[in-house]
C-alpha cells in the first residue's frame, strides 16, 4: 500500500552518508515514513538526522507521484481511483500549506512550498500534473476537486520563475523545470476543465522557448557542459512541449531541441554508457531511469537523435570532442570551465568500450557532502595533467585543430607560465594520445591515469604497458620524451557513485622540466567478453 508523506520535503543532496560520501540507500519510500533506524548506506552504516530524514521525504514524495502516474495511465478502473484518492490527498497536504515558502530551507536556495526547493517542486508537480491529466484524458470523476491543487502549483512556478528572472538567471536550469510544472499542470487544469491550455509557458518571453534559445550553446549542449544538467533540461524542455503542444514551435527551437538529442545520442556508447561529464552523478539508477526517458520522448517526438557516425565530432562550443572507433569511445574535455557544475578538469581524456568504462569521468557525489564534493571536483581526480602537484585554475581550453580522425587542444590558463596541448587520433587501429606541457621554469608535471576497470602495469624495458581488463580489454603502451617520468602505482577512490572502493591509479610523473611529452597508443584486445 503507497501511503503518501505528511511532512514536507527538504533538500535530497544530504541523502549521502556522512562516513562513506555516497549516496544512501532508497528503503522504504512509498511506506509514508521513515524507515525506524534509519536508512542504510552500502557499507552498513545506519543514518537518521533531520537532514536525512529531510532528504528522504523528498524522495519519498518523488516515488509516490511516480506510483501515481503508473496507477494514473492504467486501464484498471481501480488503479486510477487510487491514482485519484492519492492526489487528492497531496491536494489537502499542499492546500494545507498555504502560500508560504518552506520555512526550513537555506538562505541561497529558490525557495518552494511543499519542499525546501521550487526546484524540487517543480520536478514533483510535473510527475503529478502527468497524472491528473491522464486521469481527466480518461474522465474519471472528481477531478475538479484537484483544481486548488494544480492551480496552487502553476502559481508557485510562475512566481518562482519571476524571482529567477529578476535575479538574472533566466537561464538557470530551475527554469526549465518551472515552465515545464506550469505547462503540465496548466494542461491538466484545461483538461478537467474542458478548455485550451495556457500556452504562455511555451511562448511568452519567460517562457520554454526563449528558455531553449538562452540557455543552450549553438552546438547543442546545455550552457553547463554537464552530461546530467543536459539531459535534465532536454526531459524538461520535451514533457512541456508534449503536453502543451509542439507541433507549431518555431524552426530555431526545433534545430536546437533536435541538436540537443544528437548530443545526448553522440556522447552515449554503443553500449549505452553515459559518460558523467562535469557534475553529473557516475551511476545512479533514478539517473539511469531519466536517461531512459530523455531516449522515449526524443523517439515519440522524432527528433534527430541517432549519433553521429563521424570518426571525430567537436562541440566547440561546450568543449567537448567525442572520438569514435576501432572499440573506442573517447571523449576531450577541453571547453569552458562549466559554471558553478565545472570541475578543474582541463584536457581530461575519458576512454570507454562499448560497455567498459575504461578511463571515465568519475562524476560527484551529491551535494551534501562537501569533503567528497571538492575531490571530485578536483584535478587529481580526472585523467589530465597536473603541475607541481596543485589543482588546475577555474578556466577555459582551446581548439586548436580538428581532423577526420584528430584533435588537438591546448590549455593556457590551467598553470601561470603554463601551456599544455593534447592532440588525440584514431590511426592504424589504435587511439594515440600527446600530452606536451611547457612551462616557463622546470616544473613537476603529472599525467593521471584513472581507471574503472581492474589494471594491471608492467614496465618493457624503458616503456611502460598497461592493461585494463573489463568486458573489453584495452592494452596501452606509454613513453615519454623531454624528462625522466616516474610510473607510479597506488590506490585511489573509485568513481562518485562510492567513494570507498579503491581502484588502480598511476601517477605519471615527470622529473622538473620545462618542457615534457607524454605518449600513450591505446588498442583495444579481442572482443566483448
Amino acid at each position: 500500500m503507497v501511503t503518501v508523506p505528511t511532512e514536507r520535503g527538504g533538500w535530497w543532496h544530504n541523502y549521502v552518508c556522512p562516513i562513506h560520501g555516497g549516496e544512501l540507500i532508497h528503503e522504504g519510500l512509498l511506506e509514508g515514513r521513515f524507515p525506524d533506524g534509519g536508512v542504510s548506506c552500502v557499507h552498513g552504516c545506519r543514518v537518521d538526522s533531520p537532514e536525512v530524514r529531510g532528504a528522504w521525504t523528498v524522495l519519498a514524495h518523488q516515488a509516490c507521484a511516480r506510483q501515481i502516474l503508473i496507477l494514473a495511465r492504467s486501464s484498471s478502473s481501480v488503479s486510477q481511483n487510487r491514482a485519484l484518492a492519492m492526489l487528492l490527498d497531496y491536494n489537502r497536504l499542499y492546500v494545507s500549506l498555504g502560500t508560504d515558502a518552506h520555512e526550513g530551507a537555506q538562505s541561497w536556495m529558490l525557495r518552494g512550498r511543499l519542499f525546501q526547493q521550487a526546484l524540487t517542486e517543480a520536478i514533483w508537480a510535473v510527475t503529478v500534473g502527468q497524472a491528473a491529466r491522464a486521469l481527466a484524458m480518461s474522465k474519471v470523476d472528481g477531478l475538479a476537486d484537484l483544481l486548488p491543487l494544480l492551480k496552487g502549483v502553476v502559481d508557485a512556478a510562475r512566481s518562482a520563475r519571476a524571482i529567477l528572472v529578476g535575479e538574472g538567471k533566466f537561464h538557470s536550469n530551475y527554469t526549465a523545470w518551472l515552465n515545464a510544472a506550469g505547462a503540465v499542470c496548466s494542461s491538466a487544469v484545461a483538461q478537467i476543465q474542458h478548455t485550451s491550455a495556457d500556452r504562455s509557458w511555451l511562448t511568452d518571453e519567460s517562457g520554454v522557448y526563449e528558455h531553449v534559445l538562452a540557455s543552450t550553446h549553438l552546438d547543442g549542449w546545455e550552457w553547463e557542459g554537464s552530461t546530467y544538467y543536459h539531459a535534465f533540461v532536454l526531459r524538461a524542455y520535451l514533457l512541456a512541449l508534449r503536453h502543451s503542444g509542439y507541433r507549431d514551435m518555431p524552426a530555431t527551437v526545433h534545430a536546437r531541441i533536435s541538436a540537443m538529442a544528437s548530443v545526448f545520442a553522440t556522447i552515449k556508447t554503443s553500449g549505452g554508457l553515459v559518460p558523467a561529464l562535469h557534475d553529473s552523478p557516475y551511476e545512479r539508477s533514478d539517473t539511469a531511469a531519466e536517461y531512459a526517458e530523455v531516449q522515449s520522448l526524443v523517439e515519440e517526438f522524432g527528433l534527430t537523435g541517432a549519433p553521429n557516425d563521424a570518426v571525430v565530432r567537436v562541440f566547440p562550443d561546450a568543449g567537448h570532442a567525442v572520438l569514435k572507433g576501432f572499440g573506442i569511445h573517447a571523449i576531450v574535455d577541453f571547453g569552458p570551465h562549466g559554471g558553478p557544475h565545472g570541475h578543474r578538469d582541463k584536457l581530461s581524456l575519458y576512454l570507454y568500450g562499448a560497455r567498459t568504462p575504461w578511463q571515465p569521468d568519475p562524476g560527484q557525489v551529491p551535494y551534501g557532502h562537501r569533503a567528497m564534493r571538492a575531490y571530485y571536483a578536483s584535478t587529481a581526480a580526472h585523467p589530465t595533467f597536473t603541475v607541481d602537484g596543485k589543482d588546475q585554475a577555474e578556466c577555459a581550453g582551446r581548439l586548436i585543430s580538428a581532423e577526420p580522425d584528430e584533435i588537438t587542444v591546448a590549455v593556457y590558463e590551467a598553470y601561470p607560465g603554463v601551456t599544455a596541448t593534447r592532440r588525440v587520433s584514431l590511426r592504424d587501429g589504435c587511439l594515440v594520445d600527446e600530452l606536451t606541457v611547457r612551462c616557463d621554469r622546470p616544473s613537476v608535471v603529472t599525467v593521471h591515469l584513472r581507471p574503472d576497470v581492474p589494471l594491471v602495469a608492467r614496465a618493457q624495458g624503458n616503456a611502460r604497458t598497461t592493461e585494463w581488463i573489463g568486458g573489453q580489454r584495452l592494452h596501452g603502451e606509454h613513453t615519454v620524451r623531454g624528462a625522466p617520468a616516474c610510473f607510479l602505482v597506488r590506490p585511489g577512490r573509485a568513481p562518485a557513485d562510492d567513494p570507498n572502493r579503491t581502484r588502480v591509479h598511476i601517477d605519471w610523473t615527470s622529473e622538473p622540466t620545462a618542457d615534457v611529452t607524454f605518449r600513450s597508443v591505446y588498442r583495444v584486445v579481442g572482443g566483448e567478453l
